[in-house]
């Protein structure tokens, strides 16, 4: 099955399956997190038990979800002692301490919390159940915190020492580790892309109900809350990328030649390369759509200003031009539909359609996985444009493999294939049958039981609501 593959590629396709399985839980868990605290707070504010029946629907989902993160996670951090034990003996002293920070810090605080959120609601106060969900969700954004500052730093090193046996260490202070030039933008762009991946999907799941029912309320409310955050997060995620990738440009200039199909230097303006086929052989983009002089322009505000090509950087520090360009333009290109859909949203609710046009409904559930894609296509940039470089420009990946032979990393490879397939290909098909459940009033928790007509979950209705129905449909065309 890998005939023809060396051991250092067949490690470096393991990590890449088993991080981009991984990648897209957190994605999906750091905004769904956040989006069960917007819910909480909200009935906590207003008494309307829609958000409560809301919060209870999600957090069914999102207890799998996080469930699966956490596993696949511990599984890929062995990796960097099986495949890749000379990065971790060169690198441990910088990214050991980053990680035990993520561990000490995020997965504490959400472990310690969890269980109260999952199971508390009947068990302890309102405030402190909230509490719960807000340390939740800021664990999960502390655990992207660490996390990201390790890999900024293998993208842009600064503040270390390399000591005589070879291995970076620390130097006089952490901070400047800790937020590398790369990190600050990385750590943004990233979050930013979590929240949208989940809006996306709320999105699908209320438009998946909406074209079943739009009278549901429930659906109505999700599709709503999801459509306000494409178009008003969209648009910033683009800006956001933008200012990422001008930091590239300073730090990783390889990378931007890569991502822009710029083999050649251009000494009187660039042009923005829309579409093409990367030819490595050649060094040259076939049948290339450009736009002269926009890349200059984008990426140093001025159509004229010359732009070094891959003609300046020797073959072998080259990254896999064709791999980065594609990853790169799918995820612009689906950015840039997710601000589409926000926009044609913003004209419905204009218009008081949102919950009649069918089409927008169709679109939204077309979208629905889009974040993932986009997240993964972006970690590809990312990680394949620093190639070949594991940590950029000091260590390079042919230099940190594990001295294993090939066929031992292929039989650890099919077994995380069958494994992974297996294993989370149950658990993603339990979501989706979640998802495929109608929200409706009186939603069940992750382990309640129904005590009586309106009394479900532990939630015991308000003297107000006592003999109000559990909700009343708005009418048509309402936003």
């Amino acid at each position: 099955m890998f005939d023809g593959f060396d051991a250092i590629l067949l490690a470096r396709i393991q990590f890449a399956f088993t991080v981009s399985f991984h990648f897209i839980f957190p994605a999906f868990s750091i905004g769904l997190a956040s989006y069960l605290a917007v819910l909480e707070g909200l009935w906590l504010k207003t008494g309307k038990q829609i958000y409560m029946d809301l919060f209870k629907y999600w957090l069914k989902i999102f207890a799998v979800t996080f469930a699966m993160g956490v596993v696949s996670g511990i599984v890929m951090s062995y990796q960097f002692g099986t495949n890749w034990s000379v990065f971790s003996d060169r690198a441990g002293p910088v990214i050991g301490p980053l990680m035990a920070y993520e561990v000490l810090t995020a997965f504490f605080l959400e472990a310690g919390f969890l269980g109260v959120m999952l199971f508390g609601m009947n068990k302890v106060g309102k405030k402190l159940h909230f509490t719960a969900t807000l340390m939740v969700a800021i664990g999960t954004f502390i655990s992207a915190f660490w996390i990201l500052s390790v890999n900024s730093w293998m993208q842009t090193p600064t503040g270390h020492e390399i000591a005589p046996n070879g291995q970076f260490v620390p130097g006089d202070s952490w901070w400047p580790i800790v937020f590398n030039p790369s990190f600050p933008y990385r750590l943004v762009h990233t979050v930013i892309s979590a929240y949208l991946t989940t809006a996306f999907v709320v999105g699908a799941v209320a438009a998946w109900h909406l074209l079943k029912d739009r009278t549901n309320a429930h659906a109505r409310k999700m599709f709503s809350m999801a459509m306000w955050m494409a178009a008003l997060v969209a648009p910033v995620q683009i800006f956001a990328g933008d200012m990422h990738g001008l930091n590239t440009l300073e730090h990783q200039p390889v990378k931007i030649m890569a991502m822009e199909g710029h083999y050649d230097s251009h000494p009187e303006g660039a042009p923005l390369i829309l579409f093409g086929i990367p030819n490595s052989a050649e060094k040259r983009i076939d049948y290339a759509i450009e736009i002269p002089k926009l890349g200059s322009l984008i990426l140093k505000h001025d159509p004229d200003a010359p732009m070094d090509g891959l003609d300046t950087v020797p073959d072998a520090d080259e990254p896999p031009v064709g791999i980065v360009f594609w990853s790169f333009r799918i995820m612009v290109g689906i950015g840039f539909a997710m601000m589409g859909i926000g926009l044609w949203s913003l004209i419905a609710r204009w218009r008081k359609k949102l919950y009649d046009w069918t089409w927008l409904h169709k679109a939204a559930l077309v979208m629905g996985p889009s974040g993932f894609v986009a997240v993964i296509a972006g970690w590809i940039t990312t990680e394949v444009g620093r190639q070949p470089f594991t940590v950029y420009g000091l260590l390079r990946t042919a230099e940190s493999a594990s001295p294993l032979a090939a066929p031992a990393v292929a039989a650890s490879l099919i077994a995380f294939i069958i494994v992974y397939f297996a294993v989370f290909g149950v658990g993603t098909w339990y979501i989706l049958k979640l998802m495929g459940k109608v929200p409706q009033a009186g939603e069940a928790g992750v382990a309640s039981t129904e005590t009586g007509p309106v009394r479900t979950a532990g939630i015991a209705p308000g003297p107000a609501q006592a003999d109000a129905p559990a909700f009343t449909p708005r009418p048509e065309g309402a936003s």
